[in-house]
């Protein structure tokens, strides 16, 4: 499977966080600081290059690195120019490191490109601070721990069809509305765990994939 990883500004990659083997390392923007940082090569670094550092983007150029300059003005964020990239458009694994940095709009707006590009047989996944999420059109296998939370979005409409293998409150193809929480705080069951649907785009989010629940104060239980 051919994985593409992509990695973006703002806070840096979780601690906790062990990288998939990439095929190709995508930098959006200051991105690239956090690749290098991490010991990764970038392969293309996708950005108005307003916020990288003058070294990494040495680094970069000297380590035979894409440099895509693009004009500070523009009509979409550097992830979503990212995900959009050459190397991206042909991942059959896609993984975004970052994403999140603070901001509620660069978070909503990374989570509608990611939707963007799903497609069916496609892997889309990100690492946003400890959270895992996985954006699926299809299926998509739950990686998480026994009693770890799972909340279930719908992204950009209703989605039908949604069937739930190993989760404690199981779903038989089911429709979940668009802003509808009914999927939110379920919890994993027993393993394997997995969530298909048939139409729509589905956000399976772990929101402490990396952080065990019992020492994490934010741990909301289902209500």
């Amino acid at each position: 499977m051919r994985t593409v990883l992509v990695v973006t500004g703002g806070d840096p990659p979780h601690p906790g966080l062990v990288l998939p083997d990439a095929d190709v390392v995508v930098a959006a923007d200051s991105g690239a600081d956090h690749a290098v940082a991490l010991g990764l090569g970038v392969d293309v670094l996708v950005g108005d290059l307003d916020s990288v550092a003058p070294a990494t983007l040495a680094a970069v150029t000297d380590g035979g690195g894409e440099v895509v300059r693009l004009p500070r003005d523009k009509d979409a964020t550097d992830v979503e120019l990212a995900l959009a990239s050459a190397p991206a458009r042909t991942a059959e694994r896609l993984v975004l490191v970052g994403g999140h940095g603070g901001r509620l709009d660069h978070a909503l707006a990374t989570m509608g490109a990611l939707a963007a590009v799903a497609a069916p047989g496609r892997r889309v996944e990100a690492w946003m601070g400890p959270a895992h999420v996985a954006v699926t059109v299809d299926e998509v296998v739950v990686e998480g721990r026994v009693g770890e939370l799972v909340s279930l979005i719908p992204v950009g409409g209703a989605v039908a069809g949604v069937t739930t293998v190993g989760l404690r409150w199981p779903l038989d193809a089911a429709l979940l509305p668009f802003g509808s929480t009914w999927g939110v705080s379920n919890e994993v069951a027993a393993l394997p765990a997995g969530v298909r649907v048939t139409d729509g785009v589905l956000a399976v989010v772990r929101p402490h994939a990396l952080v065990p629940e019992r020492d994490d104060p934010g741990h909301v239980p289902r209500s």
